[in-house]
């Protein structure tokens, strides 16, 4: 009997022990693959060392030499028993470490490369170090991306990219519609440079001072930690909470405790974040960085203001406090919205790639 899936697909990308967008998007893709019968595997970018060798991963920079030792031992053991190599990509060094080497390593035993760019940073990450990385972009078969704006961003570079939505497992997120909008205040990124957690803070203080029972949470970790923690005590902001890493599962339960999700990002993709917000009936109030206005609509999905404006942000939260028929009326085509990114949806888009690069 001829197998419903005549191919084997390894995914490359990192493991949940790194809390982001690509690991939360990899581990849904390869619980559904699995769930309708095709035949993947999964290699971390990120392998944790057997035995004693893991607290070497504790020392920096001794860290990458032996993380990159493991990465392409796996590398080298599993891509020959594959037929299509679906690589996870981010930007600048990070393009370097993870996917070049699978890349660079499927080419090698002649297997079918698919890199899924998943970077908001494209155009810098491309003006700055196009002439190593793309080569190696133009190495893959087929390049895909989370959103038109990056399809976009790559056609500037004579790239050809294909848009396939990320995946969103609706089943873990409860959409509860909200009737009236309170200052809870919801910030779910990572805490780096260019989500700019310091301009959140900025709108949460302005609304803190027309609502005193305001509350934010900041949920995540990330190398601009300590100085949003710093910027918080030096200006005694009040009501504010940090979780630190939240496991997927506890997002959920979070969300539903709050009613507005705030995002201040400098640079930006198609955060899949926004999607969960939109899930559980949040109302998303954000810059319009990047490929952000792609996924959310100002005045239809969600509120949108110019990077950096903390004044605006805080305009648009208040106006969803203080009319509860706007904020329904976002948190309902918000969810709607959702709906193209159920697995019923993008599977499709994934069996035509993958089934076209079999029969080619």
């Amino acid at each position: 009997m001829k197998a419903r899936y005549p191919y084997k697909v390894l995914i490359v990308a990192p493991s949940l022990d790194i809390m982001g967008g690509q690991a939360v998007q990899a581990d849904l893709l390869l619980r559904k693959l699995r769930e309708d019968g095709v035949q993947v595997g999964f290699v971390p970018h990120n392998p944790r060392p057997p035995g004693i060798l893991f607290y070497l991963t504790k020392i920096k920079y001794i860290r990458t030499l032996v993380v990159s030792f493991f990465y392409l031992i796996r590398l080298i053991r599993h891509i020959p028993r594959y037929d299509i190599i679906h690589i996870f990509s981010a930007s600048y060094f990070s393009f370097i470490l993870a996917p070049t080497p699978a890349i660079l390593i499927a080419r090698l035993f002649g297997k079918k490369i698919l890199l899924n760019y998943h970077s908001g940073e494209c155009r810098d990450h491309l003006e700055k170090q196009g002439k190593i990385a793309i080569p190696i972009i133009k190495l893959a078969d087929r390049l895909v991306v989370p959103s038109g704006y990056l399809v976009d961003e790559f056609a500037d570079f004579d790239l050809k990219a294909e848009a396939v939505y990320n995946v969103i497992d609706l089943s873990q997120f409860k959409f509860r519609s909200r009737k009236s909008f309170e200052p809870k205040i919801v910030v779910a990124r990572n805490l780096e440079e260019l989500y700019n957690v310091p301009v959140a803070l900025k709108a949460y203080k302005i609304v803190k001072e027309s609502y005193p029972d305001a509350v934010l949470t900041i949920v995540g970790s990330g190398r601009a930690e300590a100085g949003v923690k710093r910027l918080v005590r030096e200006n005694g902001y009040s009501g504010i909470t940090f979780t630190g890493r939240v496991e997927r599962e506890e997002i959920a339960k979070l969300f539903d405790q709050h009613d507005i999700f705030l995002n201040s990002s400098e640079i930006d993709n198609m955060p899949l974040s926004f999607l969960e917000a939109y899930s559980s009936g949040l109302v998303v109030v954000s810059t319009d960085a990047g490929g952000i206005p792609y996924i959310c609509e100002d005045g239809k999905t969600g509120l949108l203001a110019k990077r950096g404006d903390y004044k605006a942000l805080a305009e648009k939260i208040v106006s969803v406090i203080e009319n509860d028929d706007l904020g329904g009326k976002l948190a309902d085509n918000a969810r709607k919205f959702c709906d193209r990114f159920s697995w019923k949806q993008v599977r499709r888009d994934w069996y035509k790639i993958y089934s076209g690069m079999h029969d080619a």
